[in-house]
């Protein structure tokens, strides 16, 4: 166990002394507040000291009784008595654009509308105020005002999510809930593993070709080597995570609070980060048992790279395949996904995060993690002793099976 220790402890200094470590662990916190800085220097810069110049809008009123100019927003409508006097002033620069109601507009509710500039749509905004502008000089007479108002804008919708049992989810959340915080995390995850497990088999096959290696194993045996390797890895990773986890949660109640919008929806429940991490360490120790397998099987590095995406490319299809995990959470493939090891971490995130994964599923998936994890390290270990001191060709499969067979 002393032995394990000052692997672990080696290792995982190695880890965080070293600059691309620190540079990544950085990186994202001081890029989301780079931008969310920036986001605020561009609201302060657009938005003028002084007022900004209003649209104004011209028409002509060839139906009769749209006589009311009253201003909405932004926009100031003045009324032209034919539309060669608005183009004069569409010309003239002294409307922006100009619309005519047509005489057979209430039974048509034609609009004519006209304009110097290319578009490619009317902009939403003129068009709510015309369309405001047309309901005033329509019903202000025959309605309240309240009644009005609430023509104008006939509904806000609040919704709330429910749980299985009719009653209010305690985890309403958002879109950005339900997709940003499964990319963000798969993100995260996946930089942290791959940092953490192509430094394992880059080590290893440096050691290897260095033969430093057979010095090492006259110290300690494989499987205290091994193990340090991971536990020391892991717990840089770790490190890296939580420092990600708590810096994001902070920027992500910043944008919540000062830019609004749909960040305000953004809601990180509390069991979505407790089972972050523990998807973390058991996906990790998985990731790792496994490149660490591939380091002792390799003879150098750029083919452990090469060996590694065989597990990457099944452990990142859940990210691939969000929308339909999140539209088909009953589907036989997600349920592949969620029971099957390497895809596991990121699947049950995902689903958490939408709400539609069991507390079974979680608890099963979870010991499916533990199990392959420890098998895996098992035969890892067998493997890792055996092809550790083997030079110069990589073992075929045959060879492989062979030897776990008499190990």
């Amino acid at each position: 166990m002393r032995k394990t220790l000052k692997v672990t402890k080696h290792e995982f200094i190695n880890m965080v002394r070293s600059k691309g470590f620190i540079i990544v662990t950085l990186l994202f916190p001081l890029l989301a507040l780079a931008v969310f800085g920036g986001y605020q220097l561009i609201q302060q810069i657009s938005t003028p000291e002084t007022p900004t110049e209003k649209t104004v809008i011209g028409y002509v009123d060839e139906a009769g009784g749209f006589d009311d100019t009253s201003s909405t927003g932004e926009i100031i409508f003045r009324q032209y008595t034919s539309p060669e006097t608005a183009t004069q002033a569409l010309i003239s620069g002294d409307i922006d654009e100009y619309f005519v109601i047509t005489k057979d507009y209430v039974s048509t509710g034609s609009i004519n509308r006209f304009t110097l500039e290319r578009e490619l749509e009317m902009p939403g905004s003129i068009r709510n105020s015309i369309r405001n502008f047309l309901l005033i000089n329509l019903f202000q007479e025959q309605i309240s005002p309240d009644m009005l108002e609430r023509a104008k804008a006939p509904a806000w919708f609040n919704s709330t999510r429910l749980d299985e049992t009719g009653q209010v989810s305690p985890e309403q959340g958002g879109p950005l809930s339900v997709f940003l915080v499964p990319y963000i995390f798969s993100l995260l995850f996946w930089i942290a593993v791959l940092m953490a497990s192509f430094t394992l088999i880059e080590g290893l096959g440096e050691e290897k070709e260095n033969r430093i290696i057979e010095i090492l194993l006259s110290s300690v045996s494989a499987r205290q080597l091994i193990m340090g390797k991971i536990i020391g890895l892991g717990s840089a990773g770790l490190l890296q995570i939580a420092i990600w986890f708590i810096s994001m949660s902070l920027i992500a109640g910043m944008a919540s609070s000062s830019i609004g919008g749909i960040f305000s929806t953004l809601e990180i429940p509390a069991r979505l980060i407790i089972f972050g991490l523990i998807y973390f360490i058991l996906g990790y120790l998985l990731f790792a048992v496994l490149f660490s397998s591939i380091g002792a099987i390799v003879p150098t590095y750029r083919e452990g790279q090469q060996l590694s995406f065989l597990i990457i490319i099944p452990g990142i299809a859940p990210l691939m395949l969000i929308y339909f995990l999140v539209n088909n959470p009953d589907h036989i493939i997600t349920y592949l996904l969620t029971f099957f090891p390497v895809s596991i971490p990121i699947a049950s995130i995902i689903r958490l995060a939408v709400g539609s994964i069991q507390p079974w599923q979680i608890i099963l998936n979870t010991l499916l993690l533990v199990g392959a994890t420890i098998g895996i390290l098992f035969l890892g270990t067998k493997i890792f002793r055996t092809f550790l001191l083997m030079y110069g060709k990589r073992p075929s499969l045959g060879e492989i099976v062979r030897s776990l067979r008499r190990a």
